[in-house]
């Protein structure tokens, strides 16, 4: 029985502790509603987390604001030199401030964090690599800024890209690198869906990829030079670098055979995905996949054209890669039948 209790205990703490910010008017009231106790019990698990240095308060009574604390806030430059590298800091520094955490979650840093530092030592061409990191009862972050070339802008430049914006869309396909003898181009590809939320920010360009959620660019003015690269994650999520993985494996094999491509990135502005020249910019590269899921979140309508170059004639010269459609709408879906039914033989107007 005490036992029990004890658990309960810990699952109402764990619940506060994670609505906290998200309710600061009305925390009593939803803690209340998802256990059934009352108001002096709650008080009683908010003046335990308090003692416990996880729960700050200010000010009095009906002004009272409740935060989650920091119990870690750590940072550190580093200048980009011989003998510096990844493993180490992660040893000597970062898994120090990280702390006591479960096996998967240190393993999800462990690789997010060497990915992305040997990225900022190997292709930023800058000079040092600035870290932060931040830790409370809910959550760990990091940010990490290099002052090189920044990453949009030396992709676009390296591979001869349109813009920035379309090195972003690159990026999101996984498997892009520009240096193949020494990088597979995987690190950012899998960091950015083993996080809660991983950000990207270079130049004019914010990439944003929340767990479970979509890909997607915001343009903002110049702020300074190099690459700033965001992570959060739960401190005691169930996710595992094997099951991110395996999400992105086909059939029997254990690569890396199966992509996402979010068709929004692919879109300036409001323009529709019209032309043939949209489709064969968000093909490029996709042949090194077996299976290629096209996300069409928050993508209105495309055209005959787009959907006839995807769905017909690529898919024609290379029947051995599946592609997928998601998350589309009706209108969406009708172009995409339209264009396989051509495909197949099936009776439509000569594609443009």
């Amino acid at each position: 029985m005490a036992k029990r209790i004890r658990a309960r205990g810990e699952d109402v703490r764990k619940y506060i502790l994670e609505h906290l910010e998200k309710h600061p008017h009305d925390l009593t009231k939803i803690v209340a509603d998802h256990f059934g106790i009352t108001r002096q019990a709650i008080n009683k698990h908010l003046q335990r987390l308090k003692s416990e240095h996880a729960v700050v308060e200010s000010g009095q009574t009906r002004n009272r604001i409740r935060k989650l604390a920091t119990l870690a806030e750590w940072d550190k430059a580093y200048a980009i030199a011989p003998g510096l590298a990844e493993d180490l800091v992660w040893r000597d520094d970062v898994s120090k401030v990280i702390g006591d955490m479960p096996e998967n979650v240190l393993a999800i840093w462990h690789y997010g964090f060497t990915e992305m530092f040997n990225n900022a030592l190997d292709h930023s061409a800058g000079t040092n690599v600035y870290l932060a990191i931040r830790r409370n009862a809910v959550d760990t972050e990091m940010v990490m800024h290099d002052n090189g070339v920044g990453i949009f802008k030396k992709i676009q430049t390296e591979l001869g890209l349109l813009d920035e914006r379309h090195a972003i869309l690159e990026l999101a396909k996984g498997k892009l690198t520009t240096d193949p003898k020494r990088h597979t181009g995987e690190g950012i590809f899998f960091s950015s869906r083993m996080f809660d939320q991983f950000d990207i920010l270079s130049g004019g360009i914010f990439f944003t990829h929340k767990f479970e959620a979509d890909d997607w660019i915001m343009e903002r003015d110049q702020f300074r030079d190099g690459t700033s690269v965001w992570m959060k994650l739960n401190n005691h999520t169930s996710r595992t670098t094997t099951k991110i993985f395996n999400q992105y494996s086909t059939g029997d094999e254990y690569g890396f055979t199966k992509t996402v491509v979010p068709v929004n990135l692919a879109r300036y502005g409001n323009e529709n995905l019209i032309s043939r020249s949209q489709a064969k910019r968000l093909l490029a590269r996709v042949e090194l996949f077996r299976t290629v899921l096209f996300d069409f979140s928050d993508v209105p309508t495309i055209g005959q054209a787009f959907a006839d170059e995807i769905f017909r004639v690529f898919a024609a010269s290379h029947p051995k890669i599946e592609l997928v459609p998601i998350h589309a709408n009706s209108e969406v879906k009708k172009m995409i039948d339209r264009a396989r039914s051509v495909g197949s033989g099936g009776s439509s107007q000569n594609p443009s």
